[in-house]
């Protein structure tokens, strides 16, 4: 985004400061003996702030904001940057400006950024600031619940919850280093860690569920549907049951990784929502949200390369390769990884090396460990120089494949168990899949989109999905981003999201 949305309450910290300046003047009066009276002539009409700005608090929220503001840069290196789309961040602005006009929290404000990121996540730092990626804009299905996952997010900014979870590590951390110090290797040292640990994720789990209570609340009182909540849980789960339908996914960086989607959870969520009405209560403003979806980037960007099937291909490096049937590619902007049966595993990467450093020399200066330098074989692949070696460790054995095409290297190592007979199969039938790419092929490589669609009349589930393109599964892709159970049907008139590279 160029810049931030910066969202403030109607009732905000401004508000607040004129009321304490209402505050001395009368203070003043008092002092000189004069009495202020309502126009009742009730001398206690004036009630002062429930909320007054004091020292403490302006210096507290200052110190979470600099938190905040520290680690902004670190959170846009991890995620990609932020992802700019005017049309998408006044959608997002939207909800978020409806939640921020909370009677409960008047003085918090809050700063939304979009993470450039396929990624399915959301989180908060102390001080307001919102994140929320890419790729969990394209799961939700309407306002209701981006405004349930955003609330959600808030609450554990009101109610202070990373700064108690720091504090709580640092308990835990702390019994830990007593633990070791005193029992040593004793079996009661296990379990004391074991038990700290385990209260540790209770308290994270508690947490969440608070958030999760404090959430639906909110955008039942902001008049949306208070049963998206549920909607969007039941839809993280279906994403979880699914993780090969998405492609590339870090799981490191995945909403999963800190908010779990237990059917009991799911259950609770209901449970608060039916608090606020029967299921149809309050708006899910699911055409203005789709509105600002359409066209967003869906997957990988052309900097980070896209995955096709079981092809990766990079137009700004102008390579590709391809994996076997049954693997799975995951895209990061670290490396290109692939997991498939057996467990078989794959990494593709490049490295900066002299032109004048021989690839044979390269790969014996060190980096792979257990190298047999006996296996090291100078080949050429579709052209290109390429050399390929042997290397054992701790019940693994590795194929490396370096290859220099067009003055840059590129690295294919493939692992697999040391019993497994498959590694010589897989890591030939990859390594001669690497290639460089025709300036036609670059050409026509482009990035895939969100796009929202109206069901035409005698079109179905299978003739939608038919129109995906850069995915595996279509089906299944389409019944997950649009929410759809194996049964369900679309009708004519209705929108649905649809992914494609037009």
């Amino acid at each position: 985004m160029q810049d931030k949305l910066k969202l403030r309450s109607q009732t905000g910290p401004g508000c607040a400061l004129r009321r304490g300046v209402i505050l001395l003047g009368l203070i003043s009066s008092l002092a000189g003996c004069q009495v202020l009276e309502g126009a009742t002539g009730n001398s206690d009409a004036f009630q002062p702030s429930a909320n007054p700005v004091t020292v403490d608090t302006v210096t507290r929220n200052d110190r979470m904001a600099a938190i905040a503001r520290e680690q902004h840069p670190r959170i846009l290196a991890t995620y990609g940057g932020e992802y700019s789309d005017r049309k998408l961040e006044r959608m997002v602005a939207r909800v978020v400006g409806t939640l921020t006009l909370d009677p409960e929290n008047p003085n918090q404000t809050y700063q939304i950024t979009i993470l450039n990121s396929p990624n399915i996540n959301a989180f908060a730092l102390p001080g307001g600031y919102l994140y929320v990626t890419r790729g969990l804009l394209a799961l939700a299905n309407d306002s209701a619940e981006l405004a349930a996952v955003l609330a959600h997010e808030m609450a554990h900014v009101t109610a202070n919850h990373g700064i108690q979870r720091q504090q709580k590590e640092a308990e835990e951390v702390l019994a830990s280093q007593v633990v070791n110090d005193v029992l040593g290797s004793d079996p009661a040292a296990r379990v004391a860690l074991v038990r700290g640990k385990l209260r540790l994720a209770q308290f994270s789990r508690n947490q969440e569920l608070e958030a999760d209570a404090i959430g639906i609340r909110a955008i039942a009182r902001a008049g949306y549907d208070p049963f998206a909540s549920a909607r969007f849980l039941q839809s993280m789960a279906s994403y979880s049951a699914s993780r090969n339908v998405t492609g590339a996914v870090d799981e490191n960086l995945d909403f999963l990784a800190s908010h779990p989607t237990a059917p009991q959870r799911i259950e609770l969520a209901l449970r608060h929502a039916r608090q606020y009405g029967a299921p149809g209560t309050g708006t899910r403003d699911r055409d203005q949200f789709l509105e600002g979806l359409d066209g967003m980037l869906f997957g990988d960007t052309p900097e980070e390369g896209f995955v096709r099937g079981l092809t990766f291909m990079h137009p700004k490096l102008g390579v590709a390769f391809s994996v076997p049937e049954g693997f799975v590619i995951d895209n990061t902007a670290a490396a290109v990884t692939a997991a498939g049966p057996g467990d078989v595993a794959i990494r593709f990467d490049g490295v900066s090396i002299d032109r004048r450093v021989s690839l044979a020399d390269y790969v014996r200066s060190g980096w792979v460990a257990g190298l047999d330098t006996s296996s090291i074989r100078q080949t050429t692949i579709n052209g290109n120089e390429a050399v390929s070696a042997r290397a054992s460790a701790e019940g693994w054995q590795f194929d490396v494949t370096v290859i220099r095409a067009a003055g840059e290297v590129y690295r294919l190592l493939t692992a697999a168990p040391a019993a497994s007979t498959a590694l010589d199969a897989i890591a030939s039938q990859v390594g001669s899949s690497f290639r460089t790419l025709t300036a036609a092929e670059k050409a026509s490589l482009r990035p895939l989109r969100v796009r929202v669609v109206t069901v035409r009349a005698g079109q179905t589930v299978a003739t939608l999905a038919a129109q995906m393109q850069g995915v595996d599964r279509k089906m299944d892709m389409f019944r997950l981003i649009n929410a759809m159970s194996s049964g369900a049907t679309v009708s004519a008139g209705s929108k649905v999201k649809i992914i494609t590279d037009r």
